[in-house]
């Protein structure tokens, strides 16, 4: 099959120098599998979106050579395709419509003398399961359990990373049954990211690290949708002065691209790939057969 890969930005700002590491990451794949390599603007969460940072974000991504090889999709027109895979979870009893608030949930775990570590969210109890018990819909959820048990899906799921290789998570236990439309009605990220990449024809997803931890409710998702599991790898993360993943929320600062091999050259280094001069296009080049080489 042929390889297609693809970089996936959120228009909440500009690109910063981890978007850059996970964006030459993907494109680097791509060329050193003879492969395509596509971008997907992630607009599912309106409300976090700037208006104009996804073609801000496609520029900042040609300045440093990275144009992709088709017309870019952007996921806010495609209600249609996550409402149909929805439909499709819900006609075969997978999918169920949720009450509860974040309040419930860990008003729930408190009655169950439950704790959850920093940055983690709460497992779904299953509260609403069986019913709504009077509640108003707020969310449909994934029934993780019954599609796990009815597509007879090992326990824990098994996958496998390019880089770190075998990973685990029992799904069911550890992340419980996921949200696939929120209760403001917009669609969450897991269901939109299993649809587009099957519609973009996605065959190898090279990522970040903070990531990792989604793969394997992606995957369940596309065994209940009947979708083929991809080729993943996640790149190393580029940290903050705390020592916390490098983000937007974490006061990461826009890409200095006045001198754009600059920018790719700190991005490489954080592949293991030297620095190099000369031309971007020469540049990039050099790194492409490196990166061959390397894996």
């Amino acid at each position: 099959m042929p390889y297609i890969g693809r970089f996936a930005p959120s228009p909440t700002g500009p690109l910063h120098a981890g978007s850059l590491v996970a964006a030459l990451a993907s494109w680097l794949d791509a060329r050193a599998h003879g492969g395509q390599w596509l971008v997907r603007i992630e607009d599912v969460d309106t409300p976090r979106c700037i208006p104009g940072a996804d073609q801000g974000i496609l520029q900042q991504l040609a300045t440093c050579g990275l144009v992709p090889d088709a017309p870019v999709m952007w996921q806010s027109h495609r209600g249609e395709a996550y409402q149909a895979a929805l439909d499709e979870l819900i006609a075969k009893d997978w999918a169920y419509p949720c009450g509860c608030s974040r309040k419930d949930i860990e008003y729930a775990h408190a009655l169950m003398g439950h704790t959850r570590e920093r940055h983690q969210a709460a497992v779904y109890p299953g509260t609403c399961r069986d019913g709504l018990h009077g509640k108003t819909a707020r969310a449909w959820r994934l029934n993780v359990q019954r599609v796990i048990d009815d597509l007879k899906l090992a326990t824990p799921l098994v996958w496998h990373d390019r880089v770190v290789g075998i990973q685990q998570q029992d799904v069911a236990r550890e992340v419980g049954d996921f949200v696939l439309r929120r209760a403001d009605g917009l669609w969450a990220y897991q269901l939109a990211v299993v649809v587009d990449d099957a519609a973009h024809g996605i065959t190898h997803v090279v990522r970040g690290a903070d990531m990792t931890d989604n793969t394997a409710r992606q995957i369940v998702l596309q065994h209940a949708l009947g979708l083929p599991t991809r080729s993943y790898l996640h790149t190393p993360l580029v940290l903050g002065g705390n020592r916390e993943k490098l983000s937007k929320q974490n006061g990461a600062e826009a890409l200095e691209l006045s001198n754009p091999l600059a920018a790719l050259n700190s991005a490489v280094a954080h592949l293991n790939l030297p620095p190099k001069s000369g031309s971007i296009s020469e540049a990039l080049a050099q790194w492409v057969k490196l990166y061959e080489k390397s894996k």
